[in-house]
């Protein structure tokens, strides 16, 4: 059973267009009407003849091309093509330069067919979304600067945790953090069976010019000695300053034979730095002991010992020497 429209009482079909011309008004929605196979204007509203800059009289039995530049209404063309094809028609958008402006509306399109069931004309009812666009960008636009503000203030969190958790003098990491650290890193490579090393440094006594140059002398020799220890470490290792003048370095991942090569070249770095104050050059050298885990100790007290224990072999042998902790066998 076929559903046929009821007529309705007392309304001609003048009277219902009228209505319909007025609703459409009312909703600020353009309408057309157009020849199938010409595509030539039969009907049109004041609005849509109004956003083409013509009027309703002057568009009757014209084409898009008349009113559009040649860049705008073949896009046109194509769609009204496509909507005569389907059966329930379509619905596209489209941004058009109009009067020197940007515009953009949503169009839907339906074929009008005739008793033979072949499309004798195309009706198009337009809605501009020019504003909704608009302002649909400007949501965008704000939504994405406060991802900016939001990743810039976290980002600045960061930092400034990070500076708080760092000495201040040498930019190195204070005993606390580096405690934090040795612990993930035992726990991590207990896990998952790697090992890793951890060096005790300790910076020599400085030569007798430096030391008659008092603070001012050892401040610099300490921030030249922060300088060497985070140029010579990776974003996964941690260096620290643990007193006036013991370091600690840990090294993610790292055996003690490469543990030794890397502390060995820092080592020669610090003993040619070049530290001037006042004109005066101030040499300064360290000692260091290197430990792994878990070839030289199984805990994490363990190795902070075996490190301390390879340092103090270090400065008995008159610093400036980098020294290995022992490598425990376990018996079978």
């Amino acid at each position: 059973m076929t559903d046929v429209p009821t007529p309705i009482a007392g309304m001609d079909a003048e009277a219902l267009g009228s209505a319909l011309r007025e609703l459409l008004d009312r909703l600020e929605l353009g309408y057309a009407v157009k020849e199938a196979g010409s595509l030539k204007y039969l009907q049109v509203n004041q609005r849509l003849a109004g956003w083409l800059g013509s009027t309703p009289e002057a568009m009757l039995g014209s084409v898009d091309a008349q009113w559009l530049e040649a860049s705008q209404w073949p896009a046109l063309r194509t769609a009204e093509n496509a909507a005569l094809a389907m059966a329930k028609g379509a619905l596209t958008e489209h941004k058009l330069e109009l009067a020197g402006a940007r515009r953009e509306f949503g169009v839907a399109r339906i074929a009008l067919r005739g008793t033979d069931g072949a499309p004798a004309a195309l009706m198009s009812l337009w809605s501009e979304r020019t504003a909704q666009r608009q302002a649909e960008a400007k949501l965008q636009l704000a939504l994405a600067q406060l991802e900016q503000h939001q990743q810039a203030t976290e980002a600045l969190r960061r930092e400034t945790q990070d500076q708080a958790a760092r000495d201040s003098l040498t930019g190195l990491y204070q005993k606390v953090h580096f405690e934090d650290q040795l612990r993930r890193e035992v726990d991590l490579s207990s896990r998952e069976h790697r090992e890793f090393s951890l060096v005790s440094i300790e910076l020599d006594p400085l030569p007798a010019e430096a030391q008659a140059l008092g603070a001012p002398a050892r401040t610099r020799v300490l921030e030249a000695l922060g300088r060497l220890l985070r140029g010579n470490t990776r974003a996964m290792d941690a260096s620290c300053r643990l007193d006036d003048s013991r370091f600690g370095v840990l090294l993610s991942g790292v055996g003690l034979a490469t543990a030794h090569a890397r502390m060995e070249g820092l080592r020669r770095q610090c003993a040619t730095q070049i530290v001037v104050l006042e004109g005066r050059n101030l040499g300064f050298t360290v000692s260091m002991g290197v430990a792994s885990f878990p070839h030289t100790a199984h805990s994490q007290e363990a190795l902070v010992q075996a490190a301390d224990t390879a340092l103090a072999e270090a400065r008995k042998r008159g610093g400036n020497h980098v020294t290995l902790a022992s490598i425990r066998f376990e018996r079978e």
